[in-house]
């Protein structure tokens, strides 16, 4: 495919989605099922314009996966404005842990057991499409910093942190496939590296640094008088950039190190600004502001807000539009390509596998470590199924394909994780906006009927 043609296919699918969002925030179809959807007519189910064999891919497809990813592991960090006392993160801890780890085990039982593949490859295939999506969860995550939802705020920071969970489960498995077998030692040496050292070592180097860069920058703004000229998009990528190599020198996990850097960076802002309102709130940055005066810089009465709420909300603002940007723009790319390679990969088995896992293994899970003193049942029910798969299950895919599987196993370990991704992305794309509409009706209500108790209750 010349290079003339796909800026031809991606301009032509960029129109449709620019021509088509004001139809699509009414109709049950997310952005991601119209991309893959794309993808397929492009592909050889359709036009035959574009084939991507995934095995000569794996690592430029390695690398793109893993910058979208870190992207939006770093924007969903940069949302998460709670302190970590509040009890909202609870369901976080519980979903990306005991929930992810029993996912993992039944995605691999149902492999075993119901498609009969050997143990090795059940085992990665549990830990490749047990983890929800950072990417394309976005939809169902929180909205902004003030968002305390416990559904949303729950699925944002299982997002966030089920890389520590599922990635050491997959270096487990392709340990178990180079090996043939559980031998005492190398299972010590892998719980030592990844379990007790990998994961707290990457979430401390991350959120130290976003919480250190982040008072420096605000305090150098405030002394400079720049609170409103300076990149703060630089600012973004030093962070992801930093943390990540920062993990890696120490054999960290990088990704869970850009999530902690994220946190690290909203909570120097909630600090700074000493106040619950979110920053960006309080002194949100027009267009362009960089070359304004500082008194046009921002929506509202600058004298009205502290050196640090101004400095702090323009930062934050930037680096939310920032992320965002790049989130979307890498969902549309990597989903398109999904759809393009999917006819060459699809497998009907996976149909099978991931009817079983969204609809029994997720919601069961989720159903029995997770208690009715902190969520009802009607959220319960809503963190069962919204556990979306897509971009993370690919990275995950293409790190074990440069891996060198062997071939008895590499095809059905491509066509499986594919096929099953790109369920997701149609089921729970469909599914997703009734669900939330649903719920968010309900809790206006809920809310309603207690305004009208607290009412009543004062009028006596």
């Amino acid at each position: 495919m010349s290079f003339i043609l796909c800026m031809a296919v991606l301009g032509s699918l960029l129109l449709l989605l620019a021509l088509a969002s004001s139809y699509l925030r009414w109709l049950p179809v997310t952005t991601s099922a119209v991309c893959l959807g794309f993808g397929l007519v492009t592909g050889p189910w359709g036009l035959d314009l574009l084939k991507l064999d995934i095995q000569d891919a794996a690592p430029w497809l390695e690398r793109l996966t893993e910058v979208a990813v870190l992207f939006s592991l770093f924007s969903t960090g940069v949302k998460l404005r709670l302190g970590f006392h509040r009890s909202a993160w609870r369901s976080a801890y519980l979903l990306a842990g005991p929930v992810m780890i029993a996912t993992i085990v039944g995605t691999c039982l149902a492999a075993r057991y119901l498609l009969h593949l050997p143990w090795d490859l059940s085992l990665l295939l549990g830990a490749m499409l047990a983890p929800t999506d950072p990417v394309l969860a976005s939809m169902v995550q929180v909205s902004s910093a003030h968002d305390f939802d416990r559904v949303r705020f729950g699925l944002s920071g299982e997002a966030g942190l089920n890389d520590g969970t599922a990635f050491p489960f997959v270096i487990l498995a392709l340990s178990l496939i180079h090996y043939g077998h559980f031998d005492g030692d190398w299972v010590s040496a892998w719980a030592v590296k990844n379990l007790v050292w990998g994961v707290p070592a990457g979430l401390l180097i991350g959120y130290s640094l976003g919480r250190l860069i982040g008072h420096l920058m605000i305090r150098l703004r405030i002394r400079n008088a720049d609170s409103t000229s300076s990149p703060n998009d630089f600012l973004a990528l030093a962070l992801i950039a930093l943390s990540y190599v920062a993990a890696y020198w120490v054999d960290a996990f990088g990704f869970l190190a850009v999530f902690a850097a994220g946190l690290g960076l909203r909570q120097a802002e909630a600090r700074t600004s000493n106040t619950d309102i979110p920053a960006e709130h309080l002194a949100k940055p027009v267009l362009g502001h960089s070359e304004l005066a500082p008194e046009h810089a921002i929506v509202g009465k600058r004298e009205e807000l502290e050196d640090s709420q101004l400095a702090a909300g323009v930062m934050m603002g930037d680096i939310l539009a920032f992320g965002s940007l790049v989130e979307r723009s890498m969902e549309v790319l990597l989903i398109f390509l999904l759809g393009a390679a999917l006819a060459s990969y699809w497998d009907w088995r996976a149909v099978t596998l991931g009817l079983v896992l969204f609809g029994v293994i997720r919601p069961v899970c989720v159903w029995l470590f997770t208690g009715p003193r902190l969520l009802d049942r009607h959220q319960r029910l809503l963190l069962g199924w919204f556990g979306i798969r897509g971009i993370g299950s690919i990275y995950y895919l293409c790190y074990a394909l440069t891996a060198h599987l062997p071939d008895s196993i590499e095809r059905s370990c491509i066509s499986l994780t594919l096929s099953v991704v790109a369920l997701s992305i149609l089921l729970h794309g469909v599914s997703t906006q009734p669900l939330l509409e649903h719920y968010e009706r309900r809790l206006s209500r809920d809310r309603q009927r207690a305004e009208a108790a607290n009412n009543a209750a004062r009028s006596r």
